[in-house]
Parts: C-alpha cells; structure tokens; sequence
C-alpha cells in the first residue's frame, strides 16, 4: 500500500468482508460510506494537530516509537480487536473533543450504527498512524517532511477536494452543519472508490 488512498481502496474493496465481519456484520455499502468519511477526518486532525507549533515533532516521535508499519504485518489481528485501545488513544490525542462529533456525523451520513462507526474508526487510526510511520522509515523523514507527507496525502485521499474545511470543523463548537460538510466531502471520495473498485 503505497498511500493513505491505497489503503483507503482496499479497506472499501478487497477487504470489506473482513471489515464488516469485524463490524458484527455491518451492511457493506453503509461500512464503504463510513470509511471513505472516517479515514480523511483523522487524516485531516493529524495535519490539523502537526501544523500547531511542536505539532508535527510530537507526531514524529509518537511514530518512531509506536508505529513502524509492521501492523499491517497481520490486520487480522487488527480486524479482530487487538488494536483497539490504541486506536481510541489515537482517536483521543487527533479528535479530543470533536471524537463524538465527527462519529455521529458519519453515522448520520453512511446509516452505520454509532457504535460500529466508534468500532471502525479505532480499527482504521492505528492504520493510518501505521502508513506514516513506515512513509517517515521508508523516507527518513524529519518533522518538515511529515508535513509535507500529511499535505500530499490531504490531496490524494481527498481526489481534488480539500479537507482544510473538515479540519476546521473538527475546532468548531457543534452547530449541526458538521454532517453536511463531512459528508459532502465524503461523497466525491466514495464515488472514486466505488469506481476503482468495479
């Protein structure tokens, strides 16, 4: 999986079955809509979170050493629950307080139950923090080159579309208009998942 949007096709192609199954068996096209809309909004708080002051070192040390890649060594260990406490840390440290926020504007949006939404976002964090760090080994990247790293990533995930306004919703008090941004952005997503995955 070369990038974020590698993984974002597999996870929504090829693997969805497992995904779903680890999902105590989510309807597949609803567990498609959540990813393509869960996936980018922790992409969009970890690049909102590295470009505070300190940020992006912060993540560069919380990579060298927590994540090096090897997760996706067995994700059926990560389909079947073993990363999920890392994964609600991560969630926790990239979301904070928008964490519910975000899990009930994609349960709104895709028709995934919110439990389920909860469940698939703690899977598919340690998963992104997995590409990084092995993009940051693979790369010898320093903190700039996260940066860097994570804006490249905003355009490839996003197909054209920026996520700067995702990130900023995830710093606003609820207003109830989170949905409609997540999800519109969601939906040029999905539509070239569903299109690359026929």
């Amino acid at each position: 999986m070369a990038d974020l949007q590698s993984l974002l096709d597999e996870l929504g192609g090829n693997r969805l079955s497992d995904l779903t199954a680890a999902l105590g068996g989510a309807d597949e096209g609803r567990a498609r809509s959540a990813l393509a809309m869960g996936l980018p909004a922790i992409l969009a708080a970890l690049q909102r979170n590295a470009s505070r002051p300190d940020g992006a070192e912060a993540l560069n040390r919380a990579l060298e050493r927590d994540h090096d890649g090897s997760i996706f060594d067995d994700l059926g260990a990560v389909f079947g629950g073993a990363r999920s406490a890392d994964g609600d840390g991560i969630l926790r440290h990239a979301l904070g307080d928008r964490r519910s926020a975000v899990e009930s504007a994609v349960s709104r949006e895709s028709g995934l139950d919110p439990s389920q939404v909860s469940k698939l976002l703690a899977m598919v964090a340690p998963l992104v923090m997995g590409h990084l760090g092995r993009a940051r080994k693979q790369g010898g990247l320093d903190a700039g080159g996260l940066g860097d790293l994570l804006q490249r990533e905003e355009r490839t995930v996003a197909g054209g579309q920026s996520l700067s306004g995702l990130a900023g919703l995830l710093d606003r008090d609820g207003d109830g208009s989170i949905a409609d941004d997540v999800g519109g952005i969601a939906r040029g997503i999905l539509g070239g998942m569903l299109k690359r995955n026929r």
